[in-house]
């Protein structure tokens, strides 16, 4: 019996209103994830502070990520990837306007929130 295959870029709808979260797969305290943003980012004020770690690779669009513990932005392009550890304050300042933002996060370690 052949496996389901199922494509990243596909049945991603053209309006998204807010940021889509998609669980890909989990199993076990690991939870793989699709996340498509389209100019969205974290509301003023609001920080992530996740109870696990979180890897997150940005495949297409950009984004730039803000810490807690520092002043400088971390501006991502498509193939960068970045290892966020549990309790690290951060936010998403920016994502491309013009197109969608695709990031494939990888959560685990603890509570991975589902």
């Amino acid at each position: 019996m052949p496996l389901p295959v199922e494509n990243l870029y596909e049945h991603i709808p053209t309006d998204i209103p807010k940021e889509l979260f998609q669980t890909l797969a989990e199993k076990k305290g690991v939870r793989i994830e699709r996340i498509v943003s389209g100019g969205h980012v974290t509301p003023l004020g609001e920080w992530y502070d996740q109870g696990w770690d979180e890897w997150v690779l940005l495949v297409s669009g950009g984004a730039t990520l803000l810490f807690g513990d520092s002043s400088a932005p971390l501006i991502l392009k498509p193939g960068d990837h970045v290892m966020i550890p549990a309790s690290c304050r951060h936010r998403v300042e920016q994502t491309d306007p013009l197109q969608k933002t695709i990031w494939l996060a990888v959560h685990f370690g603890g509570d991975t929130g589902e």
